[in-house]
């Protein structure tokens, strides 16, 4: 294996921070202060959301793997009715079951129980990382799973090491810690994707109030805003006229700058994901 493909992930991560930072000097450059601030706002709102999805999905998929196999060996009514529930959560489309958190989180806005942008993120973030964390669950029970099947747990546990500290320190800390983060690097990647898309639907789909329920903006509802879908427009139109090629970066900065975030962002994370695989031979 060569020297690329061994540190892939390293390589696209130096990729993704080194094109936001040179997108970052372009916009700070030619886009008007307003737009940049709103720009820059957005940004850091899908990230922090998506980030946070990260961490509830990984906090809940290891209790929920955990659970299920101690359930399993010690409660089988219990796991029958857990393992119900989950199959209830994954039968819900993800984009659905977004769609009414968010509907919810309206009525809450509304009536004034949440307020502050923080725990309006906190809500999507919640609502995304419960149609999402089912993903890491499974790959903690596989885990469990593939390594309960070797001898140095029996030995562990006749060396009276008790079988909670194994299965979270030796099997998932120790031996998984790879797997996990392959897998917190595809959530953070479906996180972006998920939020912009739901925010784009709500900014674009529903009605004058709802619309009006403030929101955070993030690249999605920032990238349904009239002056973004005019620029995305732009492109199509600049293929047949080679000097509007030419004043796409300066007069329509704003939507082209959103449109790559996510897009060079999403990708970068497909390779940083698959060079981690890579790299370890998952």
């Amino acid at each position: 294996m060569n020297t690329f493909s061994r540190h892939k992930d390293t390589f696209w991560s130096v990729i993704w921070i080194a094109g936001l930072g040179a997108l970052a000097v372009w916009d700070i450059a030619f886009l008007n202060r307003p737009a940049l601030e709103l720009l820059q706002t957005a940004f850091l709102n899908t990230m922090v959301g998506s980030l946070l999805v990260v961490v509830l999905s990984l906090v809940f998929g290891w209790v929920t793997g955990v659970a299920l196999y101690f359930l399993d060996e010690r409660h089988r009514l219990l796991y029958l009715s857990f393992t119900f529930l989950l199959n209830v959560i994954r039968s819900i489309p993800q984009i659905v079951g977004i769609l009414i958190g968010y509907v919810a989180l309206t009525i809450l806005i509304r009536e004034e129980i949440i307020r502050s942008d923080l725990m309006q993120l906190l809500w999507v973030a919640s609502t995304i990382g419960l149609f999402v964390f089912l993903e890491i669950a499974d790959l903690v029970r596989e885990r469990i799973a593939h390594y309960r099947k070797l001898d140095f747990v029996d030995a562990m546990l006749c060396c009276g090491i008790s079988e909670g500290r194994i299965v979270n320190r030796e099997i998932l800390w120790k031996n998984s810690r790879a797997h996990l983060l392959q897998k917190m690097v595809t959530t953070f990647g479906a996180a972006i994707f998920l939020q912009c898309s739901i925010d784009f639907i709500v900014s674009v789909g529903l009605s004058t109030d709802v619309s009006l329920s403030n929101f955070p903006v993030t690249l999605g509802s920032l990238l349904a805003k009239l002056d973004s879908k005019q620029d995305i427009l732009a492109i199509g139109t600049a293929f047949s006229n080679f000097h509007q090629m030419l004043s796409l970066p300066f007069q329509h900065l704003q939507g082209i700058s959103i449109a790559f975030i996510i897009i060079f962002t999403l990708l970068c994370m497909y390779q940083i994901s698959n060079g981690i695989v890579k790299r370890h031979k998952l």
